[in-house]
Protein backbone atom coordinates (compact mmCIF):
# COMPACT_ATOMS: atom_id res chain seq x y z
CA UNK A 1 0.00 0.00 0.00
CA UNK A 2 1.29 3.47 -0.81
CA UNK A 3 1.04 6.20 2.02
CA UNK A 4 0.78 10.12 0.42
CA UNK A 5 -0.34 12.96 0.97
CA UNK A 6 -2.36 14.38 -1.67
CA UNK A 7 -5.04 17.55 -2.16
CA UNK A 8 -7.47 15.45 -2.59
CA UNK A 9 -7.18 14.19 0.85
CA UNK A 10 -6.14 17.35 2.65
CA UNK A 11 -9.79 18.68 0.63
CA UNK A 12 -12.32 15.80 2.76
CA UNK A 13 -10.94 17.03 6.13
CA UNK A 14 -13.06 18.59 8.43
CA UNK A 15 -11.76 22.23 9.70
CA UNK A 16 -10.82 20.15 12.96
CA UNK A 17 -9.06 17.95 11.23
CA UNK A 18 -7.09 20.66 9.04
CA UNK A 19 -6.52 23.01 12.08
CA UNK A 20 -4.76 20.20 14.08
CA UNK A 21 -2.56 17.96 10.96
CA UNK A 22 -1.90 20.56 8.80
CA UNK A 23 -1.67 23.40 11.54
CA UNK A 24 0.09 21.57 14.36
CA UNK A 25 -3.01 22.04 16.74
CA UNK A 26 -4.61 20.76 19.59
CA UNK A 27 -7.99 19.41 20.05
CA UNK A 28 -9.70 20.28 23.36
CA UNK A 29 -9.29 17.93 26.22
CA UNK A 30 -11.78 14.89 26.41
CA UNK A 31 -14.08 16.15 23.16
CA UNK A 32 -11.93 13.81 20.17
CA UNK A 33 -14.14 11.10 18.86
CA UNK A 34 -11.79 8.30 19.69
CA UNK A 35 -11.09 9.13 22.62
CA UNK A 36 -12.86 6.17 24.46
CA UNK A 37 -12.64 4.44 21.56
CA UNK A 38 -11.93 0.39 22.92
CA UNK A 39 -12.99 -1.53 19.88
CA UNK A 40 -10.12 -3.57 18.29
CA UNK A 41 -8.75 -2.46 15.03
CA UNK A 42 -6.07 0.19 14.34
CA UNK A 43 -5.55 4.18 13.85
CA UNK A 44 -4.36 5.61 10.58
CA UNK A 45 -3.29 8.85 9.47
CA UNK A 46 -6.45 10.72 8.72
CA UNK A 47 -4.57 11.78 5.54
CA UNK A 48 -2.20 9.36 4.20
CA UNK A 49 -3.93 6.33 5.77
CA UNK A 50 -0.76 5.23 6.88
CA UNK A 51 -0.78 2.70 10.24
CA UNK A 52 0.30 4.46 13.49
CA UNK A 53 -1.22 2.77 16.33
CA UNK A 54 -3.12 -0.40 17.33
CA UNK A 55 -5.93 -0.86 20.31
CA UNK A 56 -3.87 -3.11 21.68
CA UNK A 57 -1.34 -0.49 22.67
CA UNK A 58 -4.29 1.90 23.79
CA UNK A 59 -4.19 3.03 27.30
CA UNK A 60 -6.66 5.61 29.34
CA UNK A 61 -3.94 7.71 30.85
CA UNK A 62 -6.48 9.91 32.02
CA UNK A 63 -5.10 13.02 29.80
CA UNK A 64 -8.09 13.79 27.69
CA UNK A 65 -6.97 12.36 24.41
CA UNK A 66 -5.98 8.89 22.93
CA UNK A 67 -2.60 7.26 24.08
CA UNK A 68 -0.68 4.69 23.36
CA UNK A 69 2.53 2.95 24.54
CA UNK A 70 4.28 2.87 21.13
CA UNK A 71 3.60 2.80 17.28
CA UNK A 72 2.73 -0.12 15.34
CA UNK A 73 5.27 1.05 12.75
CA UNK A 74 7.84 3.00 14.26
CA UNK A 75 9.57 4.82 11.07
CA UNK A 76 6.06 6.09 10.36
CA UNK A 77 5.65 8.26 13.39
CA UNK A 78 9.01 10.89 13.40
CA UNK A 79 10.20 13.17 16.69
CA UNK A 80 10.63 16.70 16.64
CA UNK A 81 11.73 19.08 19.07
CA UNK A 82 8.93 21.40 20.40
CA UNK A 83 9.75 24.45 22.67
CA UNK A 84 5.70 25.83 21.71
CA UNK A 85 4.41 27.73 24.52
CA UNK A 86 6.99 27.81 26.97
CA UNK A 87 6.98 23.82 27.12
CA UNK A 88 9.66 21.84 26.10
CA UNK A 89 7.95 19.12 24.33
CA UNK A 90 8.18 16.08 21.42
CA UNK A 91 6.09 16.74 19.07
CA UNK A 92 5.27 13.28 16.72
CA UNK A 93 4.28 13.46 13.08
CA UNK A 94 3.11 10.96 10.48
CA UNK A 95 6.09 10.41 8.29
CA UNK A 96 4.18 10.45 4.48
CA UNK A 97 1.15 12.89 5.37
CA UNK A 98 3.41 15.13 8.05
CA UNK A 99 0.19 15.40 10.21
CA UNK A 100 0.63 17.33 13.20
CA UNK A 101 -0.38 13.69 15.52
CA UNK A 102 0.45 15.36 18.80
CA UNK A 103 3.32 14.66 21.07
CA UNK A 104 5.46 11.71 23.45
CA UNK A 105 5.84 12.47 26.86
CA UNK A 106 7.98 9.56 28.87
CA UNK A 107 5.07 9.21 31.67
CA UNK A 108 3.40 6.30 30.44
CA UNK A 109 3.18 2.67 31.53
CA UNK A 110 6.98 1.10 32.44
CA UNK A 111 5.97 -2.27 31.99
CA UNK A 112 5.38 -1.05 28.12
CA UNK A 113 8.12 1.23 27.49
CA UNK A 114 7.81 4.17 29.82
CA UNK A 115 6.39 5.91 26.95
CA UNK A 116 3.05 7.91 26.16
CA UNK A 117 2.10 8.76 22.80
CA UNK A 118 -0.33 12.10 23.48
CA UNK A 119 -2.36 11.93 20.14
CA UNK A 120 -5.26 13.82 18.59
CA UNK A 121 -8.12 11.83 17.68
CA UNK A 122 -8.55 14.50 14.64
CA UNK A 123 -5.45 13.34 13.39
CA UNK A 124 -6.50 10.15 13.16
CA UNK A 125 -8.63 7.54 11.25
CA UNK A 126 -9.98 4.07 13.08
CA UNK A 127 -10.75 0.77 10.99
CA UNK A 128 -12.31 -1.61 12.88
CA UNK A 129 -10.71 -5.41 13.08
CA UNK A 130 -13.65 -6.59 11.35
CA UNK A 131 -12.68 -4.03 8.34
CA UNK A 132 -8.99 -4.46 8.65
CA UNK A 133 -8.12 -6.77 6.21
CA UNK A 134 -10.98 -5.10 3.18
CA UNK A 135 -8.94 -2.26 3.77
CA UNK A 136 -5.29 -2.99 3.50
CA UNK A 137 -4.35 -3.72 6.49
CA UNK A 138 -4.08 -7.25 7.16
CA UNK A 139 -0.86 -7.65 7.53
CA UNK A 140 -1.19 -5.96 11.31
CA UNK A 141 -4.57 -7.98 12.41
CA UNK A 142 -2.09 -10.12 14.37
CA UNK A 143 -0.87 -7.25 16.45
CA UNK A 144 -4.36 -6.22 17.37
CA UNK A 145 -6.20 -8.26 20.90
CA UNK A 146 -9.56 -8.94 20.95
CA UNK A 147 -10.77 -8.75 24.53
CA UNK A 148 -12.71 -11.38 25.86
CA UNK A 149 -15.83 -10.41 27.90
Amino acid sequence: MKYEKSAEAIEKLTTEQYRVTQESGTEPAFTGALTNNKEPGIYVDIVSGEPLFVSSDKFDSGCGWPSFTKPVVAQHVEEFHDDSYGMRRTEVRSKYADSHLGHVFPDGPREHGGLRYCINSASLRFVHLNDMEAEGYADFIAQVEVSKP
